[in-house]
């Protein structure tokens, strides 16, 4: 088998670097739009016509 270079070790870790930047962007992209949802559905309610009170957007009914 062929020697292992120095190059073979730096893609692995710059795999494992990239994996774990892409795992950890995922879960804060997860909880932002999990906490943002709510508030951009109503930032977006409020700026329609007829212009609505906080108190219609938020009754059920």
């Amino acid at each position: 088998m062929a020697d292992v270079g120095k190059g073979s070790s730096l893609t692995v870790f710059s795999g494992d670097f990239v994996k774990q930047w892409t795992t950890w962007g995922m879960k804060k992209a997860k909880v932002i739009a999990h906490w943002g949802f709510i508030p951009l559905i109503i930032v977006v309610g409020m700026n329609t016509e007829p212009k609505p009170h906080l108190s219609q957007l938020l009754a059920p009914v």
